[in-house]
């Protein structure tokens, strides 16, 4: 393939910009955070809307109300989530998210019920299933970053320590992984990503481990709770990587969206991060407290 100078600017551009916004809202505050993932939370769920219309054409037959009114809810378990951590004035907005997933859990049925012309159980369950995949896994990432505590460099942001190392064991997975699988790469992994070999998926998660054990421990973390969250997040990713790209292929397409230029989508950016930040929040709440 002949090197296209205009589409590697476009690519490396985009890239800049991403690795910016994304380390400012990771290092800023909780309230950067928050709204990083905010934004993450709905775009994705704009494209996981599409993917499922790809293989199921009864889902684009859903009232707007559906649509948008099940993102809202979702967002409610990431305000959930805050741990108390967010507040306005005396409010805090996990309360917030509380009665407002509440109020989503009554009212989204009924109206649906008493609005859609033709209901389909199957689309409410699409719907449902989008509430764990992305919700609910972007709202545990949100509780691990709310987290206070002191950690072993005596800093009282331990929820920062964890959150960073997930993010960067993400990114240092699949760099290594695209390394090591570019020279000595031969056994594919799996059909539904032909690209990815065994050699490459365990080099990478090895590298990861061993990278992330000492860049962890800078971050305040013990070495073995480095190690565990880069292994989780090396695995686990893999997996989300893999389920989001069965998703593509179900629906016919080669990105999740177009919201960064020459790399995809969001869920194409962030599908590992979606399965790895349920296992680790499962690590820190049983090895961690």
């Amino acid at each position: 393939m002949a090197f296209n100078v205009q589409t590697f600017k476009t690519r490396a551009l985009t890239a800049v910009v991403f690795v910016v916004v994304m380390m400012t809202g990771l290092l800023w505050n909780k309230w950067s955070f928050f709204v990083l993932f905010s934004i993450v939370h709905f775009g994705g769920w704009l494209e996981f809307q599409k993917l499922v219309e790809g293989f199921n054409p009864d889902y684009r037959k859903i009232i707007p109300f559906h649509r948008y009114g099940i993102m809202l809810a979702g967002w409610f378990l990431l305000l959930y989530f805050s741990n108390e951590e967010l507040y306005i004035g005396g409010f805090h907005l996990s309360d917030a998210g509380l009665w407002g997933g509440v109020a989503m859990m009554v009212l989204l049925p009924l109206v649906i019920l008493l609005e859609s012309k033709s209901f389909l159980l199957k689309n409410l369950a699409y719907s449902l299933f989008g509430v764990f995949y992305l919700s609910l896994s972007l709202g545990l990432l949100i509780g691990i970053r709310m987290l206070y505590g002191v950690d072993s460099a005596g800093r009282g942001d331990f929820g920062k320590s964890i959150a960073l190392a997930l993010v960067f064991s993400i990114w240092i997975n699949d760099t290594m992984a695209y390394v090591v699988g570019s020279f000595i790469g031969k056994t594919p992994f799996s059909k539904i990503s032909p690209k990815k070999t065994w050699e490459g998926t365990v080099g990478g998660a090895i590298l990861c481990v061993v990278v992330m054990a000492f860049i962890g421990k800078a971050l305040g973390l013990s070495y073995v709770d480095a190690a565990c969250i880069a292994a989780i997040a090396a695995i686990a990713g893999t997996a989300g990587d893999l389920f989001e790209s069965k998703l593509k292929r179900m629906a016919g397409v080669k990105d999740s969206g177009s919201f960064m230029p020459g790399h995809g989508g969001f869920l194409d950016r962030f599908d590992s991060l979606l399965f790895a930040s349920v296992f680790v929040w499962i690590y820190m709440v049983l090895f961690m407290r």
